[in-house]
């Protein structure tokens, strides 16, 4: 049924492409302004790059209310970042590896790479604009990208002082404040950027065991900076600094005895909770990054020196329930990962004709994991599961990618990376009374290395001056890894191998009487796909043989009057396993978990010359599966409508808003997470209201 919704849809995009093609020849059309990325690493009309891209620049996030990257996941068609118990951004199908840390979206900020589901976040403060680049981006963007990357390109200052500061107040005291402000500090030579952003909300959640009406409170706040030294017009040098600080008390949710059903749950129940423990997850990060550039007659030159430290730490009440033989016991997440990265590129300085990059690329990381574990037996008398171990990574790479027009309407675009990853694992695991020290029950150490070539080819043919189509092949990767938590068994049993996928697309893009559009199907086939299964009391990482996902996508922006814009992201998919075998039970044909049958998302957007501007934002998303390892079945959470608002009125500078979220005030689920101890659920938040005001200089 879904795949012939995907072919319909298809139909669907064809009509609308046949059509545009018919009225993209009237004289009278009005052109749209030229969206320039830098996909490639080379700065191109999006129109021209083949392959689906998403461009979200500074005032459309603004518009929005956009400022952190799960913002922008969930504008994206196919893609949704749900928080919970189990934090997880889904792309077509591509689901977080729990044991290596990886989402299969990767995001780039001045070189700084953040694939780790522990602060998987940035500030957008200085973002000129934010390209979504769907599909394997391994040629050019690293090991990671198996899915896609979100590069936020950064604002390049001037000789005039810039900047803006802003706050915010909304429901359940929801605090901001922002600044940003660049310029120089040495008129065409140096300059410098600051940036901050504080948010603090005490939740809508009270924990009736504790009498705290602030369950799951929340403090963020990011701290960032640059200077930029240009001393001739052939070298520059850019230094970043970045500080990110996350803390949260618990997810908005709570957990029910094992086998409960997803639908049994309500979020009047989740406003008051019982945990018996302090509950609360605390992440911070410290990255920088040097960029070098020098440009020559025919090449230019860059290095990309990166080094990022990540400091993670959790407890929570192990079923998140109270009054029963679990009060007291908890689980428990203690980790810290420092990594440093080296990209030397060379691109082509042409604009026309033959283009290339070129690259080497190095990486080391080091992950101190532990103490991490669980505890077990009831109060008074538990014992604790904790595992502690260092893993080693180091990354090698080539890569390059030549753009060749021919026959005057045809470019081919041929690319690849060779990569080698070296990983090895020191665990040992302990097991016994709670606060007795013991010796290692278990030790293991791993070690495997992981080659990959990845290649990728698309051919583009210009319709016309307005319209372009593609196809395209590009091979996707997610590194292999070790059970952080074993207790038993060999290192193969410990290991489980790297994701592989080859994707496929067809795309359309281009024009029309004052609409821009682009269009897309693909089809994607999985190898060695990550799953997720609960063991010895702990979530661990293995493989499932292969799946597939099958989609359609399209995105449209269209000016009904220069006042008034509609612009419209669908996104269809079929993702299901092929072949998957526990040994105990078969999966073949279940639907990839969290992974939502359909999203969309339609806007509006007007805006009147005095000043006065109001936009609607309605996102629908569909049917979620998910697995529950205590009925070790398949089930799915059912799909939901909600909608946002946002008035306002600019002037000398000034902005003056007021915004609603989730409008009609709807009660959807954000994660379940089900095991042999407990069912977990988690809930998006309720109708809320804020008003907020932004100077810009």
């Amino acid at each position: 049924m879904r795949i012939k919704t995907t072919l319909a849809c298809l139909a669907a995009v064809v009509s609308l492409f046949g059509a545009g093609l018919v009225r993209a020849e009237d004289p009278a059309e009005k052109a749209l302004e030229t969206i320039t990325v830098t996909a490639n690493k080379v700065e191109e009309d999006i129109t021209d790059v083949p392959q689906s891209i998403t461009v979200i620049d500074d005032e459309v996030l603004k518009e929005k209310g956009i400022e952190d990257i799960p913002g922008v996941v969930n504008d994206i068609p196919n893609m949704t970042f749900r928080s919970g118990f189990h934090n997880n951004l889904n792309f077509r199908g591509l689901n977080v590896s729990y044991h290596t840390g990886n989402y299969p979206v990767v995001i780039y900020i001045d070189g700084v790479a953040y694939s780790n589901s522990s602060g998987f976040d940035a500030s957008l403060l200085n973002a000129e604009r934010v390209e979504i680049l769907r599909g394997p981006q391994g040629t050019l963007y690293g090991k990671d990208a198996i899915g896609a990357v979100i590069k936020v390109v950064t604002k390049e200052p001037g000789n005039e002082w810039h900047g803006n500061v802003g706050t915010e107040y909304g429901s359940y005291n929801d605090i901001q404040g922002s600044f940003n402000v660049n310029g120089p500090l040495i008129q065409d030579k140096l300059y410098l950027g600051l940036n901050g952003r504080y948010r603090q909300d005490d939740g809508w959640i009270t924990n009736d065991y504790t009498g705290d009406d602030e369950a799951n409170e929340s403090n963020t706040y990011n701290l960032g900076a640059f200077l930029l030294y240009m001393p001739t017009d052939r070298f520059s040098a850019k230094f970043t600094l970045s500080k990110d600080s996350y803390e949260e008390n618990w997810p908005a949710g709570y957990g029910l005895s094992a086998g409960t059903d997803a639908g049994e749950f309500s979020r009047d129940d989740a406003e008051h909770i019982s945990y018996d423990v302090d509950t609360f997850s605390q992440i911070d990060s410290l990255a920088q990054s040097l960029h070098l550039k020098y440009a020559f007659d025919s090449v230019t030159f860059s290095s990309t020196t990166t080094h990022r430290a990540l400091e993670s730490e959790s407890v929570s009440d192990k079923d998140k329930m109270s009054n029963n033989n679990y009060d007291g016991l908890l689980t428990f997440s203690d980790s810290e990962t420092e990594t440093w990265a080296e990209e030397l590129r060379l691109v082509s300085n042409n604009t026309e004709g033959i283009r290339w990059v070129a690259g080497v690329y190095f990486e080391t990381e080091e992950v101190e994991q532990g103490p991490y574990g669980t505890q077990f037996g009831s109060s008074g008398s538990a014992s604790e599961l904790n595992a502690e171990s260092v893993t080693e990574s180091d990354t090698m790479a080539v890569f390059g990618q030549v753009m060749i027009p021919f026959l005057s309407s045809f470019e081919l675009t041929l690319g690849a990376r060779y990569q080698q990853i070296d990983k090895e694992m020191d665990l040992d695991t302990y097991f016994g009374r709670v606060g007795v020290s013991s010796d290692p029950y278990y030790s293991l150490q791993a070690d495997e290395t992981w080659d990959v070539f990845l290649p990728k080819v698309a051919l583009s043919y210009r319709l016309n001056d307005n319209w372009n189509t593609y196809v395209s092949m590009a091979q996707g990767y997610m590194p292999g890894g070790f059970d952080y938590v074993a207790s038993s068994g060999s290192e193969e049993d410990n290991t489980f191998e790297p994701q592989r996928s080859t994707n496929y697309e067809i795309g359309v893009k281009g024009e029309f009487n004052r609409a821009r559009l682009a269009a897309a199907v693909f089809y994607m086939d999985i190898e060695d796909i990550h799953i997720s299964k609960f063991q010895n009391g702990m979530w661990v990482t293995g493989n499932a043989d292969s799946a597939h996902s099958l989609g359609a996508e399209l995105e449209l922006t269209y000016f009904l009057t220069d006042s008034i814009e509609l612009t419209a992201a669908i996104g269809i998919i079929d993702a299901e396993y092929d072949d998957y075998d526990t040994g105990t039970a078969v999966y073949d044909g279940e639907s990839i978990v969290n992974t939502p049958s359909h999203t969309e998302r339609i806007g509006v957007v007007y805006f009147h010359p005095g000043g006065f501007y109001a936009r609607g934002d309605v996102t629908s998303i569909g049917k979620v599966p998910y697995y529950d390892d205590a009925r070790a079945e398949f089930s799915e959470v059912d799909s939901y409508i909600s909608a946002d608002v946002k008035i306002g009125y600019r002037f000398k500078g000034y902005d003056i808003y007021a915004y609603c979220k989730n409008l009609t005030d709807e009660e959807y689920i954000t994660s379940v997470s089900q095991n042999s101890a407990s069912s977990l659920v988690s809930f998006g938040n309720p109708r809320t209201f804020g008003i907020g005001v932004r100077y810009s200089f």
